[in-house]
């Protein structure tokens, strides 16, 4: 077997994501002209959740190839074996719980604009569709925590320290959305990049490992994913964009914003206790 390959660590971010691409493209092309989807067109779940299901499943192959040709271990992509579970446990818990607050708080601001407005079915939920969601929100995180937290901030902490190294991963974490909604992305990248960043401090805080960020980022894709179903096709109310989000998406307004540094304010809090730092 071919091992340690001579190829800077930035290089092989170029040979994932050139692999990533090449390898998807002959199934995703005609599965996109048959779903009637464009790169850079706003997607609906029936079109994007096929497209990502294979994209996302290539990739653990492709790291696993870079991983037996490079000098690289899983360990350095934070997959640490049984760690993961409880770190991701954890997480899971304190996405869930800052979605609750987040929801919590944007649901008074509608009560108080409007008093009419029922509230959201949560009885009409079942358990198959929560697990569902879970599945999706579990394996999205997973793989994206995977490659951006993993993979790629590894390879750019070769010639970067952390946090230069993960503005750049989220950059690119960030812009790769556009690839599904186009325009419709674009008030969420400073949201997005944040998002990345506090994902970044949470494989720091879990000693570089993928778990904690992979549980928050879960727990957070999991909140949203279930209001969005069981907002269904109720109309949409007028609500203060800068607030509660443009055209909807937490990540574009003020309260998405604060969760997140929220989080980040809790990881560094939680750190600093457990280390005896001022």
């Amino acid at each position: 077997m071919i091992r340690d390959i001579s190829l800077d660590p930035i290089g092989w971010i170029g040979v994932f994501f050139a692999a990533w691409v090449i390898l998807w493209l002959p199934m995703a092309i005609p599965l996109a002209q048959r779903l009637h989807w464009r790169p850079f067109q706003p997607a609906t779940a029936a079109q994007k959740l096929p497209l990502l299901a294979i994209l996302y499943g290539l990739a653990p192959l492709v790291l696993w190839s870079i991983q037996h040709l490079s000098a690289d271990d899983w360990a350095d992509y934070g997959l640490v074996g049984y760690r993961l579970i409880p770190s991701a446990g954890a997480g899971l818990a304190m996405g869930l719980a800052g979605i609750a607050i987040l929801y919590g708080v944007q649901g008074v601001v509608l009560q108080r604009l409007h008093p009419d407005q029922p509230p959201l079915p949560w009885q009409q939920l079942s358990l198959p569709v929560l697990l569902g969601l879970l599945a999706v929100a579990a394996s999205v995180g997973f793989i994206e925590e995977l490659v951006f937290r993993g993979f790629l901030l590894h390879a750019l902490r070769s010639h970067l320290d952390l946090w230069a190294a993960g503005a750049i991963a989220s950059v690119i974490f960030a812009s790769l959305h556009l690839v599904w909604d186009g325009r419709g992305t674009v008030p969420q990248l400073p949201g997005l990049w944040l998002m990345g960043m506090v994902l970044t401090l949470a494989c720091w805080v879990d000693g570089n490992a993928i778990g904690l960020a992979w549980g928050l980022h879960t727990g957070w894709v999991w909140g949203v994913a279930t209001v969005d179903t069981l907002q269904g096709d109720r109309p949409p109310v007028t609500t203060p964009a800068w607030l509660v989000g443009i055209h909807g998406q937490p990540l574009a307004g003020a309260l998405g914003l604060l969760l997140l540094l929220g989080t980040g304010g809790g990881l560094t809090i939680l750190t600093q206790m457990a280390t005896g730092s001022p």
